[in-house]
């Protein structure tokens, strides 16, 4: 298989992806601003800032691009820099290019809808953001959507996973969310998120028709407040101390992935049970759940 992979951000799950897909017989190029974090991966190190217009012509060729940045800072100008702007001036640049890309991807998030009551919400659902991450997602989303070149955005909810403890080291701290009103929250495991996007560029590999858009949660939206409890029994702690905002910024929906679902991806992690049982464990801590 000639195919080369140009993974734009490849950081810890854009390393995962590209690891996979060597396996596959690509060849993959990662660009980020510290290349030598590649070292020893057996992806092509290609140190970028990707705001830097005038660095972009080095970008080499690549059939399939991935476009997996994540802004450094939590700042307005921060989200608009590393989504719309960085995402825009990758597209130009490939768009005026003989060689095209086969397939743009797009590492998007569940950000982009600013449904908070509880309600059910799927790739047909309103794009209302309420805040400054989604509405500079949804800009790049809909900048890759009216781009001649073919591609696919990827919202996904929560990433957890090793190294990603937040919500179970509040739990060790006896913090638990209230169970009244109901917070649903939703989650994917980092090792799925990696395991999406490389079916998903399989798949447009063998010539299947992707959508424009995939919602990529795991089986099971759940009231923050039940994972806590869960993640309290697993490790023997007792919650005594009831926060009223667990997460940083408050949402409640329940995202539904079962269009992704239906290209035949099966989740290796389909709910938080499974997901953090390997995070307890490869941390060190009582599971006994």
């Amino acid at each position: 298989m000639n195919i080369t992979t140009l993974i734009l951000g490849c950081g810890d799950v854009g390393t995962r992806v590209g690891k996979a897909l060597i396996e596959r017989g690509h060849r993959v190029i990662g660009a980020r601003r510290s290349a030598q974090a590649l070292e020893g991966t057996g992806i092509e190190p290609l140190a970028l800032d990707i705001n830097d217009s005038s660095a972009l012509s080095n970008l080499p060729d690549a059939d399939i691009v991935l476009y997996i940045l994540s802004a450094d800072r939590f700042e307005e100008s921060a989200y608009e820099a590393a989504y719309h702007d960085g995402l825009d001036h990758v597209l130009s640049e490939f768009e005026a290019r003989k060689h095209s890309p086969k397939h743009v991807f797009f590492a998007s998030s569940t950000s982009v809808y600013g449904q908070s009551e509880g309600e059910t919400v799927n790739e047909d659902s309103a794009i209302e953001p309420t805040g400054f991450a989604g509405k500079w997602l949804h800009r790049a989303e809909q900048r890759l959507q009216t781009s001649p070149l073919p591609g696919t955005t990827v919202r996904f909810s929560g990433i957890y996973g090793p190294g990603r403890e937040r919500l179970i080291n509040q739990v060790r701290e006896g913090r638990i969310a209230p169970k009244s009103p109901a917070m649903y929250s939703n989650r994917i495991h980092r090792d799925d998120c990696a395991g999406v996007l490389t079916f998903l560029i399989e798949k447009t590999l063998e010539g299947v028709t992707l959508e424009p858009v995939y919602l990529a949660s795991d089986k099971e939206a759940a009231p923050i407040h039940d994972v806590m409890l869960w993640l309290g029994k697993a490790m023997g702690v007792e919650s005594s101390d009831i926060i009223q905002s667990p997460l940083r910024r408050r949402a409640s929906k329940r995202c539904d992935s079962a269009l992704l679902q239906t290209t035949g991806y099966e989740f290796i992690y389909p709910t938080f049970r499974e997901g953090y049982r390997e995070v307890l464990k490869a941390a060190g801590l009582p599971c006994t759940q």
